[in-house]
């Protein structure tokens, strides 16, 4: 096939020109109103996970804005919205507040932003790596738990905020340091945030496709608000106006490891909230995703909003519903999107100096709640103890000790119970054959060969997945009696054989060659047989590869009758 890149420049021009059309223009009327509607969803909640981050409200609006517009086109989910979102705020809040206390302000403020854009690079590597088909492949469990307890992180963070309190740092933190300060407590800032939630929640539905309801409550209680003086309850306060500066890199060489484990969380957090998004969406709009290039396309978003100061996002599965619903469907509506928020940032950035921090806050409740996994809480305990109890380790992990550990320990605690499980199965279904007995699971014909062949041989049935959980009980399995002269290994029905199997079965024809056996091996899949071939079984005694359980049954019988 000839490279467009060798094609002559007009040809090449109405190329591409046919291929905006097709992707960009062929749905322009949804997506022009799917990206305004979004638009009017996403920017109290950008300013809302500013405010919360410890950067600013700024700083969420240009997130919003360099993610849409980078995001967008070069992500590999069309009809997708990218910006600020609930658990990538939290984790970039506590960055936030680990580098201002260690290096101040202004230097810390920078770090935070280089881990940003170092975690953007890790999302671009990932792709690299093609790793985006195995991010979201972890357990529902872990999943739920920890999404519900960035949720948790969400409510409590606003505690403070609610109450008129200028009061930070960790749940735990916040959760003790509440007490203390309950007296100093701000009834006008409770009662504007509990109106602003309220106006959230009991908004008739049906009217959020016209005005949203974040955007009613944001507009609505902030002009009640005003019925107050001024400063009878936390501002937002001025937000800066035109471009942003550009923040460069930059780095402290004595705390690589710390800034990169932190892009790490970043990245990875990023990239699953992203891609379990992109399900969403491929679920309402009938569409397949591909995984590697949204990686390419967030990483590179979060590099941008870094690069001028605004906080890392993902993939926004309220934002990206919304979208859809308004009849987005390409990466039109994400870039429009962009673009009215820029407008709005540059040109009434000044109004919103008057916003009460509680309405943010009463917003960012409302948001918490929805993150959490109430669904999968209700089911949990009907469906399985074990992932109950994993899912709120995990949640109370994420909430009271650290998010990356609450994931490491959710994946191997995970493993742990699914290995348990297979080698389980594996106890069930295996059956073991001797010769000279009946048995109901054999047809007729192998049971009359196995009938006749007596003690002379044993057939061992293995079934399901061989992997290193099994092998334990594979050895086991394979010390049989020194009274038969073959074993019969039928892996026919084997899925998977795993490198720890091949060697427990590489020890049985050990142990048979010492006991003067023979074994002959029923696999039908060829891969299966060439890993065992490469173990050169035979050394250690006679090993013949057949390709079905009758065959070899049959080959014995004949080798028996002969003798």
């Amino acid at each position: 096939m000839r490279s467009p890149f060798q094609e002559p420049p007009e040809v090449r021009g109405r190329r591409f020109s046919r291929l905006w059309h097709n992707t960009w223009l062929s749905n322009w009327r949804g997506d022009v109103t799917g990206g305004l509607t979004t638009a009017v969803v996403a920017l109290p909640l950008a300013m809302a996970f500013g405010a919360t981050s410890g950067a600013g409200a700024i700083a969420g609006l240009w997130g919003a804005i360099a993610l849409g517009l980078i995001a967008a086109p070069l992500g590999g989910t069309p009809a997708q919205v990218s910006g600020p979102t609930g658990p990538m705020t939290v984790i970039m809040a506590g960055i936030i507040a680990t580098m201002v206390q260690r290096y101040g302000p202004g230097a810390g403020l920078a770090l935070a932003f280089t881990v940003a854009l170092v975690a953007g690079l890790f999302q671009v590597i990932f792709r690299l790596l093609r790793l985006g088909q195995y991010i979201v492949q972890m357990p529902y469990s872990v999943i739920s738990g920890f999404m519900s307890g960035i949720g948790g992180i969400v409510l409590v963070l606003q505690l403070p905020v609610l109450m008129g309190l200028d009061l930070g740092g960790s749940v735990p933190g916040i959760l003790s340091g509440l007490w203390q300060e309950l007296p100093q407590f701000n009834p006008f800032a409770l009662l504007i945030g509990a109106l602003t939630f309220a106006v959230v929640r009991l908004y008739p539905k049906r009217f959020n496709a016209v005005l949203p309801s974040p955007l009613v409550a944001l507009v609505g209680v902030t002009a009640l608000s005003l019925l107050l003086p001024i400063d009878a309850l936390p501002r937002l306060g001025e937000i800066p106006q035109g471009f942003p500066q550009l923040r460069w890199p930059q780095l402290a060489l004595g705390d690589l490891r710390m800034l990169g484990g932190y892009a790490l969380t970043l990245a990875v957090l990023g990239s699953i909230d992203s891609l379990l998004t992109s399900l969403v969406a491929d679920n309402i709009t009938r569409t397949q995703h591909n995984s590697d290039r949204e990686l390419i396309g967030q990483g590179l978003g979060n590099m941008g909003a870094a690069l001028l100061g605004g906080l890392p996002g993902a993939g926004a599965t309220m934002r990206t519903v919304t979208n859809v619903q308004a009849g987005g469907r390409t990466p039109l509506s994400g870039v429009v999107h962009s673009l009215v928020l820029l407008v709005v940032t540059l040109g009434a950035g000044g109004l919103a100096s008057v916003i009460p921090m509680a309405v943010l806050a009463g917003i960012l409740v409302n948001v918490g709640i929805e993150i959490v996994d109430w669904n999968f809480l209700r089911r949990a305990p009907r469906l399985s103890a074990r992932a109950t109890a994993l899912m709120w380790l995990v949640l109370l992990l994420t909430i009271f000790w650290d998010l990356v550990t609450a994931v490491v320990v959710g994946v191997f605690v995970a493993n742990v119970l699914t290995i348990k499980g297979l080698t389980t199965a594996l106890e069930r279904k295996t059956q073991r054959f001797e010769g000279g007995h009946r048995y109901d699971n054999l047809n007729d014909e192998e049971q009359g060969l196995l009938e006749r062949l007596g003690t002379d041989v044993v057939l061992l049935s293995l079934q399901g997945p061989l992997s290193f959980g099994a092998s334990r009980y594979l050895t086991q399995l394979l010390n049989v009696s020194a009274a038969y002269r073959t074993i019969l290994l039928d892996l026919s029905a084997v899925s998977y054989l795993g490198v720890t199997a091949s060697l427990a079965i590489d020890s049985l024809c050990r142990d048979a060659g010492k006991q003067g056996r023979q074994v002959v091996i029923a696999v039908v899949d060829p891969l299966q047989r060439e890993r065992l071939k490469r173990l050169q079984l035979e050394r250690s005694c006679p090993v013949r590869f057949l390709r079905g359980r009758r065959e070899a049954l049959d080959l014995i019988s004949a080798e028996a009758a002969s003798a």
